[in-house]
Parts: structure tokens; C-alpha cells; sequence
């Protein structure tokens, strides 16, 4: 299917890796060109290796979202680079490195650093694009949220919160932009094996006798069958797919959407 989105200007912040950078590739191979903005200095040499994939031009940026002055200075090196910006794509995102499960065992300390990246950095990033996109009444915005920030998950807590301000704060900017015809949406991932999954099983095996403690394989693949109705994981291709979806005209009507990409984990009556 032709997504038509060739020519379109996407900009994915938090894109060296993991999802940012699937929903990037997803961009570059529709023809769009991208700006891959992350706080670690190897996305330049990311996005270059990327660039072959598609027809369009791809640079990397490099910032830290909590970081306003210097996602301002990204929107306007968009700007300089390509002349506009259509599509943000937000897909930064920390945890707090920790099993928060019952909440106490963690320090109001250890929600800080989680909500500035995940909540607060999608602000900066929505702060520094959404003026442009609305002078030229067009263009789309979406927050990469998580499936924890709809059902309370005890496994981070501060995780979990941050997605549903997120999730909350994307459906706010959808009424404010939709007189400008930007669309909003946040985008919701179920179980994606990437290094932050990975990272929760860690941190509730330390707590765990070691003889007691299963691989990670055997950890996932147990709440995969348990939590996900269609028993196998998601993919960072499932989720890149959604994401062109949604910048495209084929959503043309989307906007102030939860969308999950979840295998049907949370089902909603």
C-alpha cells in the first residue's frame, strides 16, 4: 500500500534504537525523510547507515529531551535542513531501573528522572513543533505511551504514570490542534522483547532467590501467554507499521485516538 508519504518530513525522537528507530526505518522505506533525534551522539552515525533504506534523506540529531532549549534548537535545524516538519514522533522513553511492586519499596526520588524524560520531554518536543505545524495547518503528532499507562501496572509505577500523563497530555494537544487540522494520537505497545523489557525482568529477578529465578526467556514467555490473547509477542515492525499508518491520509479522520498495538492485551468493554 502506498502510504503516500513520500517527500514527507518525519521527525522521531528517541530513534537510535528500539522502537524510534523501527518507526524511522518504517519512514525512510515509504520514501519520507527523516530527522532521528537521541541524546546518545551515535544516532549521527545511525541515522547515516539508515539513509540507504529509503529514497529520502535521513540526519541525526542529537539531544536530550529534558532539554527544552535543545529540542528548540532541533525544530530549527528541521526547519533549516528540510524547510518544515509533518510528522513528530515521540519514542523516547526511561524507566525507573527498578520492580516497584508494592510502590513503597521505591524513593519519591526515583520518579523524577522517569517523569522528565517521559512526560515532560514529550511537552519540550510538543512546545518546540506544534507552532509550525499549526501555521501551516497540517502535519501529525504521535506519543509512543505504553499499554502500563492504561492499566496501572505495579511493575514501575513511575513508568506506568508517566505513559498515562502522556497518553492524557495526547489527547489534550489533539483538541487544541485539531482547529489547525494537526492530528494527535498515542500509540500503545503491548510486549516488544527491547532492552527496557528486559530491564524490568532484571530488576525483579535481583529480588529473586536465585534458585527460584528463571531466564528471561522463560519469564517473558510465561506473561506472554498469560497477558496477551493472541500468545506471541509484538515487534518493533508492528509498531513502526502503525506509525506510518497513522501519519498517513489513510488516518486522515484519527486524531485524540489510545491505539494499542498489543496482540489484545487490554481489551476495553
Amino acid at each position: 500500500m502506498d502510504l503516500q508519504l513520500a517527500g514527507a518530513v518525519a521527525v522521531v525522537v528517541g530513534g537510535a534504537r528500539g522502537l524510534g528507530q523501527a518507526i524511522a526505518v518504517a519512514f525512510l522505506e515509504e520514501g519520507a525523510h527523516v530527522a532521528i533525534v537521541d541524546r546518545d551522539p551515535e544516532v549521527v552515525q545511525v541515522a547515516a547507515q539508515l539513509e540507504p533504506v529509503g529514497k529520502g534523506r535521513s540526519i541525526g540529531l542529537v539531544a536530550d529531551v529534558t532539554d527544552y532549549a535543545a529540542i528548540q534548537g532541533v525544530a530549527e535545524s528541521v526547519r533549516r535542513e528540510f524547510g518544515r516538519c509533518d510528522h513528530v514522533i515521540f519514542a523516547a522513553a526511561v524507566g525507573s531501573g527498578k520492580f516497584g511492586f508494592p510502590f513503597w519499596t521505591l524513593e519519591p526520588a526515583d520518579w523524577e528522572r522517569v517523569l522528565r524524560v517521559n512526560l515532560i520531554g514529550a511537552a519540550n518536543v510538543a512546545h518546540a513543533f506544534a507552532p509550525g505545524m499549526a501555521e501551516a495547518k497540517a502535519g501529525t503528532m504521535l506519543f509512543l505511551a505504553s499499554v502500563a499507562g492504561q492499566i496501572g501496572s505495579q511493575t514501575d509505577p513511575p513508568y506506568s504514570a508517566s505513559k498515562a500523563g502522556l497518553i492524557n497530555f495526547a489527547q489534550c494537544a489533539a483538541k487544541d490542534l485539531a482547529p489547525f487540522g494537526v492530528r494527535v494520537n498515542s500509540l500503545c505497545p503491548g510486549m516488544v522483547q527491547t532492552a527496557l523489557n528486559r530491564s524490568v525482568y532484571e530488576a525483579w529477578a535481583g529480588q529473586q532467590p536465585a534458585h527460584e529465578r528463571p531466564s528471561y526467556d522463560e519469564w517473558a514467555g510465561a506473561k506472554v501467554k498469560a497477558l496477551v490473547p493472541l500468545g506471541r509477542w509484538q515487534t518493533p515492525e508492528d509498531i513502526a507499521a502503525m506509525a506510518v499508518f497513522l501519519a498517513s491520509p489513510c488516518a486522515g479522520n484519527v486524531t485524540g485516538q489510545t491505539i494499542n498495538v498489543d496482540g489484545g492485551y487490554v481489551m476495553h468493554w
